[in-house]
């Protein structure tokens, strides 16, 4: 077995099994069992020259993915894996049946939540399919749609007061204009060009458990959005957007509606409260999708077609904004 480092600085295991070369790239110097594990992994009980078993078929499909693949993706993937039953993992490929794919995925199940199965069931399905195995899909649990709880505009009005002069309350008003977490962790004051905010990034955590910044989620969550000019002017006076933990500013909000009995609700509610508010000024589902970085219209119900220029709308919800704040 041989472990070399890359002019990347990322490492390639190389193993000769039969004839045949494995490899596999980690962004770590894996240790010696490590890598015996993942070799492992990769070549047993192989029945004929070059077949994956599950578990190898898996690494193999994350590793050739990997530049492509976002870096919260990867860890998602990797527990994933964690999960298989040992007999499932182990079996080759070419002995894999639509009755075993069923099973564990009826394993799986157990105790989890029907989008936490449809993740297992969508990431195995891409890899046999990426090796052309012929799997019928299981089934899987119907989807449960939870009712969103929406805060009003005046129940963050209160919340926004409660912080004011604080970095949660620019990290509250920027998360009403339909950012994400992500986003918001990613932004900095060189994304402000006077009142516009440029959302070309995210940040996440990688499967090293540390934050990094990517691209958008997806390119139509690449845009800019029009923010009210006293926020705009808090941003450069503050000279950041957010500079603390992640996970405080939903801490924070928790604690707030604690202590004013307001309804549990999350930080992405702001999103939904958004495509509520445009809707209800009258606002088309193409301008929504486009402040809201979405990629398609699905999210909302139904089109409304009272549309004004994008431009023009983007300034009213900045004048409505700041209006709230003034």
């Amino acid at each position: 077995m041989n472990i070399q480092k890359l002019p990347s600085g990322n490492y390639r295991i190389r193993q000769m099994v039969n004839g045949k070369s494995y490899s596999v790239t980690l962004d770590h110097r894996p240790t010696q069992i490590e890598a015996a594990k993942i070799v492992s992994d990769l070549t047993v009980n192989v029945p004929r020259k070059g077949e994956y078993t599950v578990i190898g078929a898996c690494r193999a499909y994350i590793t050739a993915k990997s530049n492509v693949l976002s870096p919260s993706t990867i860890p998602g993937y990797e527990s994933i894996m964690r999960q298989l039953s040992d007999g499932f993992a182990r079996c080759p490929l070419s002995q894999v049946t639509t009755a075993m794919f069923q099973t564990e995925v009826n394993n799986y199940a157990i105790g989890r939540k029907p989008k936490t199965i449809k993740n297992f069931y969508i990431f195995l399905s891409s890899v046999f399919k990426f090796y052309g195995c012929n799997i019928k899909s299981p089934t899987i649990p119907q989807a449960v749609i939870s009712p969103i709880v929406l805060p009003s505009v005046e129940d963050m009005a209160r919340i926004i007061k409660e912080v004011e002069g604080t970095p949660y309350e620019i990290f509250f008003r920027i998360a009403m204009y339909g950012l994400r977490r992500s986003e918001i962790l990613a932004l900095t004051v060189d994304d402000l060009d006077g009142t516009t905010l440029t959302i070309n990034k995210a940040m996440v955590i990688n499967s090293d458990k540390k934050m990094v910044v990517k691209t958008t989620k997806t390119t139509d969550s690449t845009r800019t959005v029009e923010i009210d000019e006293d926020l705009a002017n808090k941003i450069r006076a503050q000279g950041y957007i957010w500079k603390g933990s992640p996970g405080a500013p939903y801490k924070k909000l928790i604690q707030i509606q604690k202590k004013f009995g307001m309804p549990r609700f999350k930080l992405h509610s702001l999103r939904h409260l958004l495509v509520s508010e445009l809707h209800n000024d009258g606002w088309s589902d193409k301008q929504i999708q486009n402040v809201g970085g979405w990629k398609t219209s699905s999210v909302m119900d139904r089109v409304y077609k009272h549309a004004i220029g994008m431009d023009e709308a983007k300034k009213s919800l900045a004048n409505k904004m700041g209006a709230y704040f003034s």
